[in-house]
């Protein structure tokens, strides 16, 4: 009863957001409601700390609304300037197939922008930036939130791993016992699991490229068709190598703080200058049909055209992209010195209404406050007048209110989930009740089903550091009873806290926001959940294997039929183009 009860908060969430197609705002308002009195009337959670856990998701929600609202000043300030038509020529310049610039924007800068930012922060800027490039607002979101899953474990220079992962082991009884019998530190064993983490990623991220491509053509394109979108398997999957392998090679030998980082910079470096020499370019241009043509639920009010005051050149355009990349790394990198002094300034809500809920706010170390900098900065840069920036100040201010009617009842949601261990029935919060539930299942097939348990969390909490948190340790638990590896079992968590970000609330309410998209939140989460199941079932799979060996057993079946159902997709694309 108790394990059915804490699912109804996330099946109350797919009911309202997915089936009802309800918009987030009204969806999680009565989720939320749901929540609470589940709460207090099963878990017999006291009113005060339901409030706190509310109060707490609140003030977290202003803070996801400061990056909503960096993101979209900055790009109305590079659209009223100009510089947004210089960036849309720069990628059509390398190619002006859709597929190919979903590919460039989202897979590598974006995940580029993942290592240094994180927090769901990227999507902000990336589906905005698409729609600049001429995407559909919805199909830009939807794309955004794809990348949202394989650099999102090394995400604001490792936070997952260093933080979600060592906060839920450190001076744990079972995971010192561990520790003290391999006769290793316990910083070795976190290096070992983000190096880990890395390889789980990489064998299921290269296909991430392909499937953007593919989950491009299908809902957007003139013949609504996945096949379009295999079509251009060489270069997905060159694109996805290009990132895949840096970024494992990173996180193996120099650690889990640069991995994202360094594999899309390495990435775009690599795939940009030979695509624009027509490398595995797809011999047919997907490109969507006429503007006009396009379903209203497809459109935003971003979507709409300014009329720039003067033409920008291509180095002044890109530089506010590459002032955000800059601050966020110099001021999260611990030995460049300003970490130190940004993340000085706390304020602290300690034993929130009397309760154990504490909430800490480091104003500066929030991405929107950087992206809000050098919005700024680029209107000075770009010689744009007062009433240009006044302009792109009141749009983006429209766009903020209307985004945070959702996050203001999502977040809150999310903390009275996480926080309901605070109760007087003695029972384990909600998520932690429903892992139970999943290991007395599953048992020894635990590895199936592992990073599944991590996307619920990073679904509920918003966060694959939070995801680590929550269940890191109980993961370890499981890998001890059934005499797993208990760093394959950890590792397998944080992968599936990663691929849990591309459907869970707070970044699809953000990410939606930021595009000027109100009300689809239910249509993006049920069209990722396509993705994001192909992510969970793969990464299983390669982590049962990986557990027990290969031989024939569920995970080699499991992995034979994904690797099957893609080639085949791609061996059809290829004889439908060769037909036409």
């Amino acid at each position: 009863m108790l394990i059915l009860m804490s699912l109804l908060p996330i099946l109350s969430i797919f009911f309202f957001l997915v089936i009802l197609r309800w918009s987030a705002r009204k969806g999680m308002f009565f989720s939320f409601i749901i929540t609470v009195l589940i709460a207090y009337f099963g878990w017999q959670m006291g009113a005060v700390s339901i409030t706190a856990a509310s109060l707490k998701g609140v003030m977290t929600a202003l803070e996801v609304g400061v990056i909503v609202f960096g993101a979209v000043l900055l790009l109305n300030m590079l659209k009223e300037s100009g510089a947004v038509d210089t960036i849309r020529a720069s990628f059509t310049s390398i190619s002006p197939d859709r597929r190919v610039q979903a590919i460039i924007v989202a897979w590598l800068f974006g995940t580029f922008l993942e290592g240094a930012a994180g927090w769901g922060a990227p999507a902000t800027i990336v589906g905005p930036l698409l729609i600049a490039l001429g995407f559909p607002a919805l199909a830009a979101v939807m794309v955004a939130l794809m990348l949202q899953s394989t650099p999102v474990s090394y995400g604001a220079v490792g936070t997952p791993i260093l933080v979600g992962v060592n906060t839920s082991l450190e001076n744990q009884p079972v995971v010192n016992n561990y520790i003290d019998g391999s006769g290793q530190e316990m910083s070795n064993f976190i290096f070992e699991v983000g190096g880990q983490v890395s390889i789980f990623h990489a064998i299921v991220g290269l296909f991430v490229p392909l499937l953007m491509s593919a989950m491009l053509t299908k809902f957007f394109g003139r013949n609504r068709s996945f096949r379009e979108g295999f079509a251009v398997w060489p270069f997905a999957i060159f694109a996805g190598l290009a990132f895949v392998i840096p970024f494992t090679l990173v996180a193996n030998f120099l650690g889990p703080e640069f991995p994202s980082l360094l594999g899309g910079l390495i990435g775009m470096a690599i795939v940009i200058p030979l695509a624009k020499k027509g490398f595995l370019m797809p011999k047919t241009t997907f490109d969507f049909e006429p503007r006009e043509s396009w379903q209203k639920s497809w459109l935003s009010d971003i979507a709409a055209d300014v009329k720039p005051t003067k033409k920008i050149s291509m180095v002044k355009a890109w530089m506010p992209y590459v002032l955000v990349a800059l601050l966020l790394v110099i001021t999260r990198v611990e030995a460049l010195g300003l970490k130190a002094i940004v993340s000085s300034w706390v304020i602290s809500f300690e034993n929130i209404l009397g309760t154990d809920i504490t909430h800490n706010l480091t104003p500066l170390m929030i991405p929107g406050v950087v992206f809000i900098v050098v919005a700024i900065l680029s209107g000075w840069l770009h010689g744009l007048d007062g009433k240009g920036m006044a302009n792109a100040f009141k749009v983006s201010g429209r766009t903020i209110v209307a985004a945070m009617a959702a996050l203001i009842v999502s977040v809150p949601l999310v903390q009275v989930f996480i926080n309901s261990g605070l109760n007087d029935a003695g029972f384990d919060s909600m998520p932690l009740v429903l892992a139970q539930g999943a290991a007395s299942l599953f048992g020894d097939n635990w590895p199936l089903v592992s990073p599944a348990i991590g996307a619920m969390g990073a679904f509920a909490a918003g966060s694959n550091t939070v995801s680590n948190m929550m269940f890191g340790l109980f993961q370890f638990g499981v890998a001890d009873e059934i005499g797993a590896n208990p760093l394959y079992i950890v590792a397998l968590q944080a992968v599936g806290g990663a691929a849990g970000n591309m459907i869970c609330v707070h970044n699809v309410v953000a990410a939606s926001a930021a595009a000027g998209l109100i009300g689809k939140e239910g249509t993006l989460i049920s069209r990722l959940l396509i993705p994001t199941a192909f992510y969970l079932v793969l990464a299983g799979a390669v982590g049962y294997v990986w557990v027990n060996g290969l031989g024939l057993n569920i995970g080699l079946f499991l992995i034979i039929a994904v690797l099957t159902v893609l080639l085949t997709m791609i061996l059809r694309s290829q004889k439908r183009a060769e037909t036409n």
